[in-house]
């Protein structure tokens, strides 16, 4: 992704209350804010254009993080019939200051958002089906880039529902590779911006340490990992399904081992080396 300017504008002063944000040399505007400052959102002229939007929160039932994606010929119009959504606390859309974008491209859009916020994982999609819509191939190549920009400003107006949980793997180095290594069980994982992944196929104790009964942050996380499926019981320790992301390497240190641990010691390079040894260099 290419390095990149943003202009932000806090209507308040707050961050996070009702914002617009640019990008240098690009015609499109990103406008967010609060359910608690809906009136105030789509009061801004913006919302009258057409464009996406997505409505970000946490699913009551679940109580995972959930985003519903759609698209608008008048943003002000549509999203006022989500207000009988009661999951959704922000809403973020994007539109053109040229007015260039048609119905086709808003649906392609929208169709590719929601594939990613699929791929991505980090969020429950609450789109029933998606619409997509295809395009001349001229058109599809400045929707793609219309997308990139989408990508590069969601994560800074506070939404993370497109950022991959895990970097293909290509793009992980022999430097970046980590390993957790306890009992004979091996976790593998890698550093990311919001602290680190724990790769499918690692291992993890069976059983927690008796000080998790004290402690019991690692046991809960065990157990919901669990309950989600990311964690199997095998005959002799557990096995992550897929990729999980932790906010510290000590936070996933602590579920690998059953109980507390510093991330920064058992985490080590292939080399050997532990990462506090790396952050120092």
């Amino acid at each position: 992704m290419p390095s990149a300017t943003i202009k932000i504008f806090l209507a308040h002063g707050d961050p996070k209350r009702l914002r617009t944000a640019e990008l240098s040399n690009w015609t499109g505007k990103a406008v967010a804010g609060p359910r608690s400052e809906f009136d105030s959102v789509l009061a801004r002229d913006e919302s009258q254009n057409s464009g996406v939007y997505l409505l970000t929160g946490i699913d009551p039932e679940t109580g995972k993080s959930a985003v519903y994606i759609g698209e608008a010929e008048s943003i002000r119009d549509r999203v006022k019939g989500h207000l009988d959504k009661d999951f959704w606390n922000r809403i973020a859309f994007f539109t053109s200051k040229d007015e260039n974008l048609t119905k086709a491209h808003i649906r392609y859009l929208e169709g590719r958002l929601i594939e990613q916020a699929k791929q991505a994982g980090r969020a429950q999609v609450k789109n029933s089906q998606s619409s997509g819509s295809r395009l001349p191939e001229s058109d599809r190549e400045d929707m793609e880039i219309f997308l990139e920009k989408i990508h590069q400003l969601l994560p800074v107006l506070g939404v993370e529902v497109l950022v991959p949980i895990t970097i293909n793997a290509a793009g992980v180095t022999e430097l970046e590779s980590l390993s957790c290594k306890i009992k004979g069980l091996k976790a593998t994982g890698h550093l990311t911006p919001n602290g680190i992944v724990v790769l499918a196929g690692s291992q993890a104790v069976l059983n927690e340490r008796p000080s998790s009964q004290k402690y019991p942050w690692a046991l809960n996380m065990r157990q919901k990992l669990k309950d989600d499926g990311a964690l199997t019981t095998k005959t002799d320790h557990l096995l992550f399904t897929q990729d999980v992301e932790f906010s510290s390497p000590s936070a996933a240190a602590a579920v690998i081992h059953g109980g507390h641990a510093n991330g920064l010691t058992a985490w080590k390079n292939k080399d050997g080396k532990m990462l506090k040894e790396l952050e120092s260099v």
